[in-house]
């Protein structure tokens, strides 16, 4: 029996078949996933990017075969349970240590994943641990475990006559290029972060004090400076060198390769910080200050309506555009699955003509549209505290817990305010 508070959970063992060497992990996940829930937590923990179908094939506990596909729309077509209907208890029973079945992922390169029962788990409500394993997830597209085992060698082997493709393709997948990109190198932390940020999403938890004040920190930092009297700026109206140079430091922003870091042109962060807190009403100059607003001193009063306000700005933008570009990056946080920034222009542009936007004149969008929406929206989310410190991982940094509480409510005020004449059915199913 679990523990009072606890939840009965299962001690999973999955493998993806054919790797070699054995790509791995252990899970402590409820047994009351669904199995599309189950999808998530599995690519989650690996490093897969949800792209394609997915199905769970075995013996159930009450030795009934099973065939269950994700999403729910294909179930249907196939013949098959749909993965919402069918949960991780009625194929594994926690006392039965041995009892697996297979997860299939990507039919066409077809990577199998065999899920074994080590035992019961015991967890804490609305937890989901990754405990252990072993190499980086395979790459999406790379031609199942063979395709994908050619391609480690090729990109290993500069005298390969395939390495500088395979290098250029890799980065193009991931955003990782030469050393950066390890097969071997498995980032617990990262699987884990993932997990929780999953967690969170389908097991809600309420705003803590700290989270919040993490998240605002930017902003109430700037706030709080331009309290009392306000603070002088330049000639061309820009913040002084002194004051620069104290918010990169104390805000966590200045790094060896900007320099000194004391001028806003060579401290972007900065610079769209005070733009962005005068676009929102929050800051204004006045005779060569920066000082607050009325708004921005009942924000710096009262931050749980600094909160509100803040999400309500970066929910419900003025440009249609910016509102999609908005939802797509706020996806793209709380998956955590961010495509290389390379790439995203092109995503954004084929989203916004899938909406319907186009030019005044009724022509299609440009694609430097999508890159110039794209670098606002970065922007607006770069003014706060939303990911953990940066580290020298695989990835792009990940939302801390505060963030994915910040970014659910961005897309709930976002929800309820969407402009009109947009197609979102790709944005709100």
């Amino acid at each position: 029996m679990p523990t009072v508070g606890t939840a009965p959970g299962l001690n999973l063992r999955i493998s993806i078949e054919d790797s070699e060497p054995l790509i791995w992990r252990r899970l402590f996940l409820p047994e009351t996933l669904t199995i599309g829930q189950f999808h998530l937590a599995v690519q989650a923990a690996f490093g897969w990017e949800n792209r394609h179908l997915y199905g769970v094939r075995g013996t159930d506990c009450a030795g009934r075969e099973r065939r269950i596909i994700g999403p729910d729309d294909e179930a249907e077509d196939l013949q098959a349970e749909s993965a919402s209907a069918v949960v991780l208890s009625e194929l594994l029973d926690p006392q039965k240590p041995g009892m697996a079945f297979d997860y299939d992922y990507d039919f066409g390169d077809s990577w199998t994943h065999r899920v074994e029962l080590v035992g019961a788990a015991e967890l804490q409500p609305g937890e989901m641990l990754c405990v252990e394993g072993a190499r980086r997830g395979a790459i999406e597209d790379s031609g199942g475990p063979h395709g994908y085992r050619q391609l480690i060698e090729a990109i290993q082997d500069p005298s390969h006559p395939d390495h500088q493709e395979a290098t250029s393709w890799a980065y193009g997948m991931t955003g990782l290029y030469g050393h950066r990109f390890d097969p071997a190198a498995f980032d617990l932390h990262a699987a884990n972060r993932k997990l929780r940020m999953l967690s969170l999403q389908w097991w809600p938890q309420p705003l803590g004090d700290p989270e919040r004040d993490s998240v605002l920190r930017p902003v109430r930092w700037l706030l709080h400076e331009a309290s009392g009297d306000g603070v002088e700026l330049t000639k061309d109206g820009y913040l002084k060198p002194a004051l620069v140079k104290r918010a990169m430091e104390e805000l966590g922003w200045a790094h060896p390769a900007m320099g000194k870091g004391n001028r806003e042109t060579h401290a972007r962060q900065v610079a769209e910080l005070r733009q962005h807190l005068m676009d929102w009403k929050l800051l204004s100059k006045r005779k060569g200050r920066l000082v607050l607003s009325p708004r921005g001193r009942r924000g710096l009063e009262r931050p749980e309506d600094l909160w509100d306000y803040v999400v309500d700005e970066i929910a419900r933008p003025q440009h249609p555009g910016v509102y999609l570009v908005t939802l797509l990056q706020v996806h793209w946080h709380l998956t955590g699955i961010e495509p290389p920034y390379a790439f995203q222009a092109g995503i954004i542009h084929e989203d916004l003509r899938m909406a319907g936007m186009v030019t005044r004149s009724g022509d299609p969008i440009p694609e430097e549209w999508g890159a110039d929406i794209n670098r606002t929206v970065r922007w607006s989310l770069e003014c706060l505290h939303l990911t953990e410190p940066a580290r020298d991982s695989m990835g792009p940094p990940l939302l801390t817990d505060g963030g994915v509480k910040f970014l659910l409510d961005v897309v709930d005020r976002a929800r309820t305010f969407p402009p009109a004449g947009l197609r979102l059915e790709r944005h709100f199913p």
